[in-house]
């Protein structure tokens, strides 16, 4: 067989970078599930016509279908399936959405999900962008209604969940925050209607700057130059505190772009501050730039940053929607945000920001000193696995020196020495400082910094 061509956008972690991301799927699961989010799994595939109903680029989407397939089978199934056509999910909020609408009738509402799992999008692959990559959401659905401070807590749990990986070296993140009543009611106000072209053109900022916006607002959105400059002033507006809604209703009355929905979203992004700088003060920051382009966003937004590596882009991300999840009859507005594990892990790796203490589980390896006697070295191995001590046995009867250096290869810290006899006992030694006592299986432990592989700053 030839020698395989790597495919770009599909990572693949070596040992250690998998122990990596399991640590922080692991942090970010029990975090969620503190805060009394349940774990749900949703399929891999959608029907087009969803995936694609509320703002995504279908070039970004993969489509599903066999190599071949039997023609009888196809005319069974029907031309209505085949019409649709299915897609991987690029996100899982949408796949959130008919979960909630295909079983309403057996949850409690509001219903807190959290969910990891891989999706995938159709993207150029560039650093921390990829083709196949695993996410972590968080979400809070009613049935009708949806009380704000949901807006508010939500931003708050991802910062403890976050902030909890700072202990193997994640660096802080900083959760901006913007309110989509407050841009749309702004626009509104100067006499923009075209408010989601407008929208889309502020959301490209940070990657065209903003003389090329400008035009694209003039180009797009039917703005004058005067409006242009307005939404650009807006969206110019940031700060941790209180002060940006003051700023921003001056910037609205030097205008003349007064409009009530402007005032409402003021009054939430308010609150949202204020609960902020009690619970996570320093971490949530007011940011009238953050736009979010996908359609079904219409109250608060977030957009999350590395600090020091703002460069990445965001790596957590989302905001209120009311209308996504809806059957005509009942509608279950939402918020939520998802964190882009992938993205978080490849950046800890590529920039050698955390480490493993080793790349394997084992922190004993049961030395063989004949085939003959390998059932002995399996006892030994049982016996400690039976007390929860992960172990391998030897994979040959070799030298012990050449056993140790095997162990030494693999990271593992200890090798134990099965006695030649009962009277002889058996003993252990850790191959790092040379250190070798009598052990028993049934009693010795290593100690807890060494029973599992750790995740440690670099």
């Amino acid at each position: 067989m030839a020698r395989p061509t790597p495919l770009s956008g599909f990572p693949e972690w070596l040992p250690d970078g998998r122990i990596i991301e399991q640590h922080v799927l692991d942090v970010l699961r029990r975090t969620f599930e503190l805060h009394g989010f349940v774990g749900i799994e949703t399929r891999a595939v959608e029907p087009l016509d969803q995936l694609l109903r509320k703002g995504e680029t279908s070039k970004e989407v993969y489509v599903l279908r066999r190599l071949q397939e039997d023609p009888d089978e196809a005319a069974t199934r029907g031309h209505r399936e085949a019409e649709r056509g299915l897609g991987l999910h690029f996100d899982l909020t949408v796949p959130f959405a008919r979960y909630v609408l295909e079983n309403a009738g057996h949850l409690a509402f509001p219903f807190r999900r959290y969910q990891i799992q891989k999706v995938w999008r159709g993207e150029r692959p560039q650093d921390g962008r990829f083709r196949e990559f695993v996410q972590a959401d968080i979400d809070v659905v009613g049935a009708g209604t949806l009380p704000y401070h949901y807006e508010v807590e939500l931003p708050l749990v991802m910062a403890e969940a976050l902030g909890a990986l700072r202990d193997i070296g994640v660096p802080p993140v900083r959760i901006l925050v913007n309110n989509r009543k407050v841009a749309e009611g702004f626009y509104r106000g100067l006499g923009l209607t075209d408010v989601d072209a407008v929208l889309r053109s502020i959301d490209k900022l940070d990657k065209i700057g903003a003389d090329a916006v400008a035009e694209l607002l003039v180009a797009e959105s039917g703005a004058s130059d005067d409006q242009a400059r307005a939404c650009l002033a807006l969206a110019a507006i940031s700060g941790s505190d209180e002060t940006v809604i003051d700023r921003v209703r001056t910037l609205a009355a030097e205008q003349e772009a007064a409009h009530e929905l402007l005032d409402e979203g003021l009054e939430e992004l308010g609150a949202l501050i204020r609960a902020a700088a009690v619970r996570a003060p320093g971490v949530v920051v007011a940011d009238l730039k953050i736009a979010r382009g996908l359609d079904y966003y219409t109250g608060s937004v977030y957009e999350t940053v590395l600090v020091g590596h703002e460069q990445l882009g965001s790596i957590c991300s989302g905001g209120r929607y009311d209308t996504l999840a809806s059957d005509g009859a009942n509608t279950y507005p939402g918020v939520g945000l998802s964190i882009g594990v992938s993205r978080l892990v490849s950046r800890l790796i590529s920039n050698g920001l955390v480490t493993t203490t080793r790349s394997v589980p084992s922190a004993v390896l049961v030395a063989v000193s004949n085939e003959d006697d390998r059932g002995r070295s399996d006892a030994v191995a049982a016996a400690l696995r039976a007390r929860g001590i992960p172990v391998e046995v030897a994979p040959s009867a070799a030298r012990f020196g050449k056993q140790i250096r095997h162990a030494d290869r693999r990271g593992i810290p200890f090798v134990w020495f099965v006695g030649e006899d009962e009277q002889a006992g058996d003993q252990v030694k850790d191959i790092r400082s040379g250190e070798q006592v009598e052990a028993d299986a049934v009693t010795w432990t290593p100690d807890a910094s060494d029973l599992w592989p750790r995740v440690v700053p670099a």
